[in-house]
């Protein structure tokens, strides 16, 4: 695995594809590691003939982890943030956009389309804001703006992904316990095969596991505030899809996202929960490579189980 030293961390990384090729930098979610982005979708980016860059977030799989900082209180550092403390200890979702520039640099890369998914959906619409001249288009997915008063998860997918295995010793509970998770946020009308599912999450954990890490990238999410002034700062051209049947970001915080950045495209995906499943990447790849070629259909053909027309929203 490559790795990069910048942002004072060591960031590990994969890239694919012809480095001459126009860059895409994909940023993963809350406690998700660079192989959790399909493959299928990574394979589809670079036969449109991008150089596509992914990397483990800070905390997570093989980057840097940030053992410094304590086991975050999720509910002081919450209470904190609404009395003001910018940075009530830990690290920041701007310091994490701070290390996908960082990276680009170590890679020489000038500018790139930047693609996140929640968390990393936050990232880079932080990162389009405040690094415009890196940033050739924006694409955030099933993520929001943190503004106070959007619906937050519903009760199943609140338990779901704060509860914690029976064990967290034995492997078998923690992958039990992870699928559970996923059978609650993921997409109904789309669902992923059990095999498949814990033949990824056993392939994560094996690769790496830091559940402290994913407080303190949580304790960032919580902490993060509102970004809509700052969405109101971005200028490149930017694509929000959201999946109708979200039950972790409910659907309401991909259309204020959208809204909030001027000229913004919003696409709706019926049936979309918040994964990525293997019947819905075609449709990902039809909507990303229009849009980072710079020609968002206003309609393209719908696929099974959705109705004509479902998924578009302007």
């Amino acid at each position: 695995m490559a790795t990069a030293h910048a942002n004072g961390i060591t960031i590990a990384y994969e890239t694919s594809g012809n480095p001459l090729d126009t860059p895409v930098l994909l940023i993963m979610g809350l406690g998700m590691q660079l192989i959790s982005w399909p493959q299928d979708l990574v394979d589809g980016l670079v036969e449109q003939g991008y150089y596509v860059i992914r990397y483990d977030n800070r905390d997570i799989g093989l980057s840097s982890k940030l053992s410094q900082f304590k086991k975050p209180n999720l509910a002081l550092a919450y209470l904190k943030s609404l009395l003001g403390w910018k940075r009530p200890g830990g690290y920041t979702l701007n310091d994490m956009a701070d290390d996908a520039l960082g990276l680009l640099d170590a890679l020489g890369i000038g500018k790139a389309h930047v693609i996140g998914v929640s968390m990393g959906g936050m990232i880079a619409q932080i990162f389009a804001a405040r690094f415009a001249g890196r940033t050739l288009s924006l694409t955030s997915i099933m993520s929001s703006s943190g503004r106070r008063g959007l619906p937050g998860p519903t009760a199943a997918a609140r338990n779901a992904v704060m509860g914690a295995p029976a064990d967290p010793n034995d492997i078998k509970a923690v992958v039990d316990r992870m699928v559970g998770v996923y059978r609650v946020i993921g997409s109904p009308s789309f669902p992923t095969p059990e095999r498949t599912l814990r033949a990824n999450i056993e392939r994560a954990l094996r690769r790496s596991t830091n559940p402290d890490g994913v407080a303190r990238q949580l304790a960032a999410i919580v902490t993060g505030g509102d970004r809509t002034a700052l969405l109101r700062k971005i200028t490149c051209p930017a694509l929000v899809i959201h999946g109708a049947a979200d039950p972790l970001v409910p659907l309401a915080c991909g259309v204020d996202t959208a809204a909030s950045i001027s000229g913004a495209t919003l696409k709706v995906i019926e049936g979309m929960g918040h994964d990525l499943p293997a019947q819905l990447i075609e449709r990902l790849l039809a909507l990303l490579d229009h849009h980072l070629r710079g020609n968002i259909l206003a309609e393209l053909p719908p696929i099974a189980a959705h109705r004509a027309g479902s998924d578009t929203h302007n």
